[in-house]
């Protein structure tokens, strides 16, 4: 599948999930020298806001194809497909969201633990910033304190 966003009438594609993801991360010497950042803020930029729009689900067909990886074989044998199907849908933008709200649980994350694949969880971790970063954890540690003292 391919991926593609417009910005400002320049047209920024990705030919895979693999190559979108590798672009929408924060620049590192070896990925440059490697030729797997973007070309520049603007295309990293491009990049994060077209990963937002990606369905979770897109994951299972596109980055975790078992081709001799030993570790993506364990992640797939592990994957609980009834457990992935409420967040399925959701795009890596509105997985970050729900992970922002409050009202999500420790419960609920527990619940869909062994359904979200790492790669999903890196995707969010390349859309957020350091301050979600910490408002997931605030809201995650007062929620298991409300769990734990009621």
């Amino acid at each position: 599948m391919t991926y593609r966003i417009d910005i400002r009438g320049q047209r920024f594609t990705w030919a895979t999930l693999k190559q979108l993801l590798a672009h929408a991360k924060p620049v590192r010497t070896g990925d440059q020298l490697a030729g797997l950042s973007a070309n520049g803020p603007v295309e990293r930029l491009a990049a994060q806001h077209c990963l937002a729009d990606v369905p979770l689900k897109a994951f299972l067909d596109d980055v975790m194809q078992v081709d001799g990886d030993d570790v993506t074989a364990l992640i797939m044998t592990q994957h609980d497909p009834a457990a992935f199907a409420p967040v399925s849908s959701l795009t890596v933008g509105a997985f970050r969201n729900s992970l922002l709200d409050p009202a999500t649980t420790c419960t609920r994350l527990r619940a869909i633990a062994w359904c979200v694949t790492p790669e999903m969880v890196a995707a969010v971790s390349k859309i957020m910033r350091a301050l979600g970063f910490s408002g997931v954890a605030l809201n995650k540690s007062r929620a298991t304190n409300a769990l734990t003292l009621g």
